[in-house]
């Protein structure tokens, strides 16, 4: 540790910490307009200066506390006339010709420049330049006013050191300095919308939420993002019963586009059916369908309908997600996988395999992006499609063959486990039949030699596949003979919720049933937030709680009222020992009182790992013919994105594919077609896309309302016929 004095107080600071790291965590404050916790300091505000006095020197140095080093034996001070005059002079600055439009700025009330010239005591301008025209710039969800910005450089950080997109940049010139695209053209990024979080004053914001409300005006409900297995912490800020935006502690957490813009999906639709009629449909169902966009308390609510009514509770993908961690479990002696968000973000070397991350889960793109800029982490991505956005993050793309995720899966463990365990396995012909070769392992084994630490993320395309459970025994062993860390992604906002609390069955949504009811899945009777025949609230109408990925169980809030029943209301006319309230039941889940429940986590628990025999792979598939993989854009994860978002902008709906797939599947840029897969037909325009390589086309399936589960829940590849239109 480091000993030296910030306003005469002794302070002690970790090498490689800086002064102003140190004074924060010491409650010290220093004023800044630029810094951000998670990116490198910028530099650009020049606010953070103090006064240092070194060992052995007689007078004091002017340093910028956010870039320098704590030393020992320093005297550093952060409030002196001297430095008060400087800052004072920095904010008259700012304010040369910036807009007085404090009464109608949407950052008005929020603005750091509004607080820090109070807080320097800037009563009067005594210079100015003269004004040039600056063109408010229109990106999608995003409005940027060069006018009020003040080239902070906070968003072009974020957006590169955070988010991964890198798409925007300063344009260097003095007075006319401002931001803009990396490409000269419209933004082209994912939208995520953290630039806006991070301005520090109205110079980026949400064109949505542009002239709706003052800052002061909305009241912020604190919950938890619904559309991913991530968990993010948001607060929604409401006025008159309407949710007018999306905020987070971006110092903290980093909100995805879907998360921030597409909130409006409460449910306003009437129920068709009366009450007493869902009941009693309820009472005679020999099956209740649902997903795992749901809370921990209604999963458990479900599960104890199903089994004092003696029904089949059907859920595909938790009880894909299930199976998987069981299997995984009897080899890895663990319940639970053992890695985490921060260990992907803390990692030196990361092998993603199995998921589209840039759409399934932004929480792990955004910790793969900082595990890149903090530690240059090597980054290898399995996949049979190639992933563009990620290009300037993954050094090493792996493209193997569709369908053969167990042979891979093979190869790694025994790469990674090497002489711990001998798996028998035939490598030549597991390399052949995968398309990995030998050499992309080896080069994989070379920098593992001398990375510190280590994760491997599982996705979806595993957790669906027809092999799913020996796939889970070989990472199993991987976790328990190898150092690295583990990631299973739940595919679903609640998938590992669900599948610790549900008797789920082995039959899938399209089995035969009598009487079928389906919780925001289609069904004979269909209870939803969306399309049903009796409407229930949707999740930013609920408290209760999820499991995120990170095995931590977090609440969410009713943001907008919901003037109807709930599933409570129905389990309470079904049940013998009915709760009032839904979060009633966090206490049956958890052991702990809803309004108690803080920090709260899922165990890993040590259990016995026998010798489990796993099966031998010697016939991996082959797909032949028009292959489909079925992916949403970035934004679009549900029915309640495809709601929320469609009231901005209509999201293409077009099957995309390279230059190969073209040419294998007879198609040329502009083709209107059509197809089916799982009994669901799809009519798409065929977009050819450069950046794409390989001869499986995208498929999105954001528009199918519930159906989007019966295609989310099974394998994402798929053989098509397509025909032309």
């Amino acid at each position: 540790m480091l000993d030296f004095v910030i306003n005469g107080k002794k302070v002690s600071g970790k090498k490689g910490e800086t002064i102003l790291q140190v004074a924060r965590r010491n409650g010290i404050y220093i004023p800044t307009m630029c810094y951000l916790e998670k990116v490198s300091p910028i530099g650009s505000c020049r606010l953070c200066l103090v006064e240092v006095k070194y060992p052995d020197s007689t007078s004091s140095d002017l340093v910028l506390s956010c870039q320098t080093p704590a030393i020992a034996n320093i005297e550093v001070q952060t409030d002196t006339e001297k430095l008060f005059k400087h800052r004072q002079n920095i904010i008259k600055f700012y304010n040369v010709n910036h807009p007085l439009e404090c009464g109608v700025c949407d950052k008005s009330g929020a603005c750091d420049l509004q607080n820090k010239n109070l807080e320097f005591a800037v009563n009067s301008q005594e210079f100015a330049i003269k004004e040039q025209y600056r063109k408010i710039e229109d990106w999608n969800f995003i409005q940027y006013d060069p006018s009020l910005c003040i080239v902070c450089e906070k968003c072009v950080s974020t957006c590169n050191e955070i988010i991964g997109d890198d798409a925007i940049k300063v344009k260097f010139g003095g007075y006319s300095s401002s931001i803009i695209t990396k490409t000269g053209e419209p933004l082209d990024c994912t939208f995520c919308g953290e630039c806006i979080a991070v301005c520090p004053v109205g110079a980026l914001i949400s064109k949505d939420f542009k002239y709706s409300a003052n800052s002061w005006e909305l009241t912020k409900i604190p919950s938890t993002c619904s559309h991913c297995s991530s968990g993010c912490q948001l607060y929604y800020e409401v006025k008159h019963g309407k949710i007018r935006r999306v905020t987070n502690d971006f110092e903290t957490e980093t909100l995805c586009g879907a998360g921030r813009f597409a909130f409006d999906f409460a449910t306003t639709s009437q129920s068709e059916l009366s009450f007493d009629e869902v009941v009693e449909r309820f009472k005679n169902s020999d099956a209740i369908l649902f997903n795992s966009e749901i809370t921990n308390e209604e999963a458990k609510i479900l599960n104890e309908i199903a089994k004092k009514i003696g029904a089949k509770l059907v859920n595909p993908d938790a009880r894909n997600y299930q199976k998987f961690l069981n299997a995984f479990s009897k080899t890895s002696g663990t319940n639970l996988y053992n890695g985490t968000l921060n260990d992907i973000e803390n990692s030196n070397q990361i092998i993603v395999f199995g998921s589209k991350v840039v759409s399934d889960n932004p929480g792990v793109r955004y910790k793969l992006t900082q595990a890149y800029k903090k530690h240059r982490a090597f980054i290898s991505y399995f996949h049979p499609i190639y992933e563009p956005i990620l290009q300037n993050t993954i050094k090493q793309f792996v493209n193997y063959e569709v369908g053969t995720e167990d042979g891979v899966t093979a190869l790694l463990a025994d790469l990674l486990i090497g002489d711990k365990k001998d798996l028998d396995l035939d490598i030549g012909y597991l390399s052949g039949e995968t398309n990995v070769a030998e050499e992309e392992l080896a080069q994989i084994k070379t920098i593992e030699k001398r990375a510190k630490n280590k994760t491997l993320i599982i996705g979806a395309d595993l957790i669906a596949h027809e092999n799913s459970e020996n796939i889970a025994k070989f990472i199993g062993l991987i976790q328990k003979y190898s150092d690295w860390k583990v990631v299973i992604i739940p595919t679903q906002t609640n998938t590992l919720g669900v599948s610790q609390i549900c008797d789920i069955s082995d039959l899938d949504y399209n089995s035969e049933f009598k009487n079928s009811v389906g919780y925001n899945i289609k069904a004979q009777t269909t209870i939803s937030a969306f399309d049903g025949d009796f409407s229930v609230p949707a999740l930013n109408q609920q408290e209760g709680t999820f499991t995120t990925i990170d095995k931590k169980v977090v609440k969410l809030y009713p943001a907008v009222d919901f003037n109807g029943k709930t599933l409570n209301d129905i389990a309470s006319e079904i049940l013998d020992t009915p709760k009032k309230w839904t979060i009633n039941w966090t206490k049956e889940i958890f052991d702990i009182e809803f309004d108690d429940l803080e920090n709260l986590s899922l165990e890993i628990q040590n259990i016995s790992a026998d010798e489990v025999e796993i099966d031998e792979i010697d016939d991996l598939p082959s797909y032949d013919g028009t292959v489909i993989y079925f992916l949403n854009p970035p934004l679009q994860f549900n029915p309640a994105t495809a709601k929320a978002l469609s009231k901005h902008f209509e999201e293409p709906l077009n099957l995309i594919g390279s230059e190969q797939f073209a040419r294998a599947s007879k198609l040329k840029n502009g083709d209107k077609v059509k197809f089916e897969v799982n009994g669901i037909s799809f009519e798409r325009i065929f977009k050819l896309d450069n950046k794409l390589k390989g001869v499986v086309g995208i498929n999105p399936f954001f528009d199918k309302s519930l159906d989007i589960y019966k295609i989310i829940s099974n394998y994402r590849f798929a053989k098509v016929k397509i025909e032309k239109i």
